[in-house]
């Protein structure tokens, strides 16, 4: 609510106004998060759930292939169904963040998730599974998603404070990307011996994990700050809190940058596995587990390195350089064996790129804007995959499938050289404008000096 003068009055919570303050933090160290109750539950439950999560992800993938006979712009349709949403419920999203109790939205959604596995999974196993069926679980899942990331990702700073948010964002990577080693060389096994169907029924029951977590969880140690009231123009305030922030624009366009055309790898391993390769499930499984071995040890580092305090905006611009050369050389890499050794490096990369942007965007913003401000970074974030699935699908049908790594390279090195040095010119304007004015103030005083003489 804003009153006279444009000042924000702050409700108290209509969730917890009546609870104790939360226990004093623990000393910081590499999992010093799980240290704290209610986030130990939180992780806990997530490793188990995001086993779950990439199994269903690599049985949808080879569900697709399998429908349409290896049709790269199928899967690329499916990928682009269900990441469209994030275009318009992530920011929606966000505000529900900042005004709900986030613990019991996040039961609600992650209830709903497993409902679109248990449907899928049924029609699977009866046989009256079809390509379009599949579409539509795809959308309505991923409006879940679209809603869920936000709320997950802002409540992390209420379960451990600001001061462990850089090591819970960490760990919480290391959980989805130790959970990516285990899935897909799990679903890629599960597939051959038990099908599709079975293995989106288990991702249902994985989601049990995260919710009994949730529910245990203490509300009285959650750090939580005022609810945000709801009025008109909760949106549009945060769009003008960003915009006045030039770092905060930077990042967030390089995020839209890499994840769009670089952080494609949902899409593009299958058709690597697939049309370049010719293997089958198992082998695909393969890839994404070399590829999330890279991404848990970077993961780790980012737990590691979270001890030094906020990471510094030339990690987040170095990392995504790095990264689209490294994207490159995978790509011509000749073999297979290769291939997959490969994608080790480009894990490690690209997870300490995504950990640092958003680690960087969390604490670089006011408590009652994180969850609306979230929001714009999940939309930046994963909104450009449905641009990004139709592109790719249509660059491996005409190119062949290893010129997605050339152009998703590509474009991550020039985002990250522009927009780098359209942030250090921005920064460098005003030691430049006292500079001038400095120059000026010296030039008059030396005219009044000469005018005096006379």
């Amino acid at each position: 609510m804003t009153g006279a003068g444009g000042t924000r009055e702050k409700k108290p919570s209509n969730f917890d106004s009546d609870l104790p303050p939360p226990p004093e933090q623990p000393k910081q160290g590499t999992f010093s998060s799980l240290r704290i109750r209610n986030y130990r539950l939180f992780f806990s439950g997530q490793v188990v759930n995001n086993v779950g999560t990439w199994m269903n992800r690599i049985a949808q993938d080879w569900l697709v292939f399998t429908l349409t006979g290896n049709n790269p712009v199928a899967l690329g349709i499916a990928a682009a169904l269900q990441f469209a949403p994030t275009l318009f419920l992530s920011l929606y999203g966000g505000v529900l963040a900042d005004r709900l109790d986030k613990r019991k939205l996040l039961i609600g959604l992650q209830a709903a998730m497993a409902g679109c596995a248990v449907i899928l999974g049924v029609l699977d196993v009866s046989g009256w599974v079809q390509l379009w069926q599949v579409y539509v679980i795809c959308f309505v899942f991923g409006c879940f998603t679209a809603v869920e990331t936000p709320v997950r990702q802002s409540f992390t700073s209420e379960m451990v404070g600001i001061g462990l948010v850089t090591n819970a964002l960490a760990l919480n990577s290391s959980s989805f990307n130790l959970a990516r080693v285990v899935g897909p060389a799990v679903a890629g096994l599960l597939i051959i011996w038990v099908g599709t169907g079975m293995v989106f029924l288990i991702n249902a029951v994985t989601t049990i994990a995260v919710i009994t977590g949730l529910l245990l969880m203490r509300p009285s140690e959650l750090h939580r700050g005022p609810a945000v009231a709801r009025a008109k123009g909760q949106l549009r305030e945060a769009l003008r809190y960003v915009r006045g922030r030039a770092d905060l624009v930077a990042v967030l366009s390089l995020v839209f940058c890499v994840s769009t055309f670089g952080i494609t790898f949902f899409t593009t391993l299958a058709i690597m596995a697939a049309n370049v390769f010719h293997k089958e499930a198992d082998g695909y499984g393969l890839l994404s587990t070399m590829l999330a071995v890279g991404t848990l040890s970077g993961a780790l580092l980012a737990a590691r390195r979270s001890v030094r305090g906020k990471p510094k905006l030339r990690m987040v611009f170095g990392s995504a350089l790095v990264f689209g050369v490294l994207e490159i050389g995978a790509g011509l890499m000749p073999t297979y064996l290769a291939f997959a050794i490969a994608l080790v490096p480009v894990g490690v990369v690209v997870m300490t790129f995504m950990n640092t942007a958003i680690t960087t965007v969390q604490l670089s913003v006011e408590q009652e804007m994180r969850g609306r401000v979230m929001g714009l970074y999940m939309l930046l974030f994963l909104g450009g995959n449905p641009i990004a699935g139709l592109l790719t699908g249509w660059l491996a049908d005409q190119f062949g499938g290893r010129s997605t790594f050339y152009v998703g390279g590509a474009v991550s090195i020039i985002a990250a050289v522009v927009l780098g040095l359209i942030l250090r010119w921005r920064a460098s304007l005003p030691e430049r404008r006292s500079a001038a004015q400095g120059e000026v103030r010296g030039t008059v005083r030396q005219e009044e000096g000469t005018t005096a003489q006379t």
